[in-house]
């Protein structure tokens, strides 16, 4: 049995059907009985348990093959990461006293990046979990290519997307959560000693241009990007409802500066299956209802 957290969320799921599908039993964790529904009906044991409940994340953690853990998003942090801080403890105290024979921590692209910018969040739990007294794979992941349901409605509605990535013709590592999800999945079925870093990303690198190209698939549509103004941004942002926007726009900076990469260019990293043109067709069949059959 392998216990697998975040199940409400894309990565999670996907680990957790995975596992499933290949004839594992695992234990989910979820906060609250409404959300275990889903998973007792594809037989997989349930633990209701809070993080900071440090007891039953233990047991929860405890009498398994392995576990997947990973840091709850946190989009809008407080400066100095002051929750993610507590998060990473709380479940490190779990970890320690759980000692499962083997952790899959779901990191990200830019966890060992000096510079400040939103995903130091994940690199302080890489460093938080050096000493663990057991085999522990960080998963570092590309950038979602799931963070473009957000364009969907432009794309739709008015035929463009806009790009905080740039130049739109620069390829920059992307993947599916479900390539994510199953590469972790994986590796909880291997063996290995000590602490690795494994990267992933999908079977091809991806341009703002090559996102326009997707949605105008998947819409049947002439889509177009345009490159939102970095002077913008934070006002973009707090609109959304950001209170700390300066993080956000420090990552992004990351990418379009290039300081926030894999090691070698990715060239080790394992790939996924998944291509960008699944991808988005997929966020657009979720988020665009089929079109109505005018009645007679």
């Amino acid at each position: 049995m392998f216990t697998v957290m975040g199940v409400t969320g894309q990565v999670g799921r996907a680990v957790a059907n995975t596992l499933i599908d290949r004839g594992r039993e695992i234990r989910v964790i979820v906060r609250s009985e409404s959300k275990a529904c889903p998973w007792a009906a594809r037989d997989a044991a349930v633990v209701v348990a809070a993080i900071e409940n440090l007891e039953a994340m233990a047991a929860a953690l405890s009498g398994v093959e392995g576990a997947f853990v990973m840091l709850p998003p946190i989009f809008d942090p407080s400066p100095g990461f002051p929750e993610a801080r507590a998060v990473i403890a709380e479940l490190k105290a779990a970890l320690i006293k759980a000692a499962p024979p083997k952790v899959v921590v779901l990191s990200t692209i830019g966890a060992a990046a000096a510079q400040p910018n939103l995903l130091n969040q994940l690199g302080l739990m890489e460093a938080a979990f050096a000493d663990l007294p057991v085999p522990v794979a960080f998963l570092r992941a590309a950038w979602f290519m799931e963070n473009a349901a957000g364009d969907v409605a432009d794309a739709r509605d008015a035929g463009v997307i806009s790009s905080y990535l740039r130049p739109l013709d620069r390829a920059f590592p992307m993947v599916a959560t479900d390539d994510v999800g199953r590469t972790a999945a994986e590796l909880l079925l291997e063996d290995w000693s000590g602490h690795r870093v494994v990267e992933v990303e999908g079977p091809a690198r991806v341009s703002p241009n090559d996102l326009a190209e997707a949605f105008s698939k998947a819409l049947d549509r002439s889509i177009g990007p345009k490159i939102a103004p970095r002077d913008e941004w934070e006002a973009v942002f707090r609109a959304q409802g950001t209170a700390n926007p300066t993080p956000r726009a420090q990552m992004v900076d990351g990418f379009n500066e290039g300081w926030i990469e894999f090691a070698d260019g990715g060239a080790n990293a394992r790939r996924g299956r998944i291509s960008l043109d699944e991808a988005i067709a997929a966020l657009v069949a979720k988020t665009c209802p089929p079109a109505q059959t005018p009645e007679a």
